[in-house]
């Protein structure tokens, strides 16, 4: 398929930004696309229809051409097996790499103005044809004036705030989505929406990236079939990284012949090896090791490239992955269960009891498969699972699981023999150091709060037996708010009084219709038309109380236990 990515113009109205996003909708939001998340709100009889892989490459080619937002949008989505069909993760997975590059001239402006020198001064030698062309940005190769060969990565014109006003679009949609509908609570697209923004603002600056190729490359240092290129830092800015030149052969370029040719079962070990330490040690993750990313030189060792998307993992969440790990390698299906519900927000519809059988069965399903198991895939499944039973998983978890996923592909690809399973259990022990191991920073802090609270438990421990000993000694409870409970019931008390005395004036009112003295009004007694009319009235002013005051408890935000008291 031919590639033919541009990104809109940065000057597009909020209007067109949302008329774009409602195109697409209107076009591939049909239950095969979703059918992940069980919407079919779109559907449309009277659309042509199209088979599944035509609909796929029409929604890559439609997200291509909306821009480079969409375009890491579609990649992201490209590995999310959880919420798309085969067909669609097959069309978007091309996105990686097929992009239509910019000028040379626009790429000689920016390198100018970023660096503040001419080309030619700046560099030996620059060639003016792209070695690769990306969604963000495209590389060239060129050479320093010392004779190191190395490539210049240049961020496409208006890359930023097309990418800034993009994300705002999206974000405010994903806002709307989880307040209105059930799939927007169960999966939390806000919070992924801004999980993606932060990674996408991080492969923005360049400088950031350098930063990670630094950091990266003392990290394989023990690990001497793996490299990362080094960057230039005289070269670099936010929209310009030059760094190392490394040849080589990209893993998806390598078939069964090469791979026979090749000792490659000890690089994907060092690879699973590799990236389990970074996320469970080191609390790093490269959020997109896809075999598209990873480079087989010719000497054997294979080189970790675009690290432009490399997030954090809290320590909380660390230790968190590592019995989730443990727990699918042992085949416990319930403790499996138990720790998402801790990683997750629990949602009014929670069933915990078919949330863990499910799991219980796919975790049973996973370790069934033996050496095939792939922790990727039952982390994705395990996401999708738990948005299913009213448990919104944490937005980290999608990257995570992602991550693991690009992982598994990208050894298998290298060693279709190897097995991630086997792999997790002959690094549980080092799983369990990342996971148990304490910093020096934290033994000082642990110290610290050990040395305050022996210091101040004396003088503590004597104001509490002072205060027992004058009877001064309170306990407060925020069980219940009492006077709340209060005017609730005597609003209801009142509510049904009022009633009860209408219902008896307009019972009065009819009774004395029979009444055949006294004045009468329309042929109707006196009497009885003035208790009806009083009757109706105070109905009416009742009924307008009831929703006032309804309508203002119901706008007013809810204190939640312990606000008061």
């Amino acid at each position: 398929m031919t590639s033919t990515a541009k990104a809109p113009e940065s000057t597009d109205s909020p209007l067109r930004r949302y008329a774009r996003i409602a195109r697409l909708a209107y076009r591939h939001g049909r239950g095969d696309l979703l059918q992940g998340l069980e919407m079919d709100e779109f559907s449309h009889d009277d659309d042509p229809p199209l088979g599944d892989d035509d609909k796929a490459e029409a929604f890559a080619r439609d997200l291509e051409k909306m821009g480079p937002t969409y375009i890491k949008l579609g990649q992201l989505l490209s590995t999310r097996f959880d919420l798309l069909p085969v067909a669609y993760t097959q069309a978007l997975a091309r996105l990686q790499d097929d992009v239509t590059p910019f000028g040379f001239e626009a790429v000689r402006e920016i390198v100018e103005a970023e660096l503040g020198g001419r080309l030619e001064d700046l560099y030996g030698d620059f060639d003016p044809e792209p070695m690769a062309a990306a969604s963000l940005g495209q590389v060239h190769r060129a050479t320093l004036r010392n004779g190191r060969e190395v490539v210049v990565k240049v961020q496409r014109p208006e890359a930023r705030d097309v990418a800034r006003a993009d994300m705002d679009t999206l974000a405010s949609l994903a806002a709307m989505i989880d307040r209105r509908t059930d799939v927007g609570r169960r999966y939390g697209f806000e919070k992924l929406v801004a999980q993606f923004r932060q990674s996408l603002a991080g492969e923005l600056d360049y400088r950031r990236e350098a930063r990670n190729l630094q950091r990266f490359g003392k990290l394989v240092e023990p690990y001497d079939l793996l490299l990362v290129p080094q960057p230039v830092p005289a070269l670099s800015t936010g929209r310009v990284l030059t760094m190392d030149l490394v040849e080589g052969r990209k893993v998806t370029e390598l078939g069964k012949l090469a791979l026979l040719d090749l000792d490659s079962a000890p690089v994907a070990e060092q690879l699973f090896a590799c990236y389990l330490h970074l996320m469970l040690g080191e609390g790093v993750l490269h959020a997109d090791p896809h075999p598209g990313n990873l480079l087989l030189t010719d000497d054997g060792r294979l080189a970790l490239l675009d690290l432009g998307m490399v997030v954090s993992v809290p320590p909380r969440l660390q230790d968190k992955v590592v019995k989730l790990l443990l727990a699918i390698t042992d085949g416990d299906g319930e403790e499996v269960a138990a720790v998402l519900a801790e990683m997750g927000h629990q949602l009014p519809d929670y069933d915990a009891g078919a949330f863990r059988n499910d799991v219980a069965h796919l975790v049973s399903e996973a370790v069934g498969a033996g050496p095939d198991l792939q922790a990727g895939m039952v982390l994705v499944e395990l996401s999708r699972l738990s948005g299913l039973h009213g448990l919104r998983p944490p937005a980290e978890m999608s990257l995570i699981g992602k991550a693991l996923l690009n992982l598994d592909s990208s050894t298998l690809h290298l060693d279709p023999g190897f097995s991630p399973a086997e792999a997790l259990r002959d690094n549980v022990s080092a799983i369990l150091a990342s996971g148990l191991g304490v910093s020096p920073g934290g033994i000082m802090a642990a110290a610290i709060e050990a040395k305050e609270f022996a210091k101040l438990l004396p003088r503590r421990a004597n104001r509490i037996l002072d205060n027992l000993a004058a009877g001064e000694f309170n306990v407060r409870v925020d069980a219940l708010d009492e006077e709340r409970l209060h005017t609730v019931l005597l609003r209801v008390a009142n509510r049904i009084t009022l009633g009860m005395v209408i219902a008896a004036m307009l019972v009065g009112a009819a009774l004395m219709m029979r009444v055949d003295e006294g004045p009468r009004l329309f042929g109707v007694p006196g009497v009885a038309l003035s208790f009806f009319t009083l009757a109706v009235l105070a109905g009416v002013a009742l009924t307008v109380w009831i929703v006032t005051t309804d309508g203002k408890v119901a706008a007013r935000p809810r204190s939640r236990p312990g606000e008061h008291g």
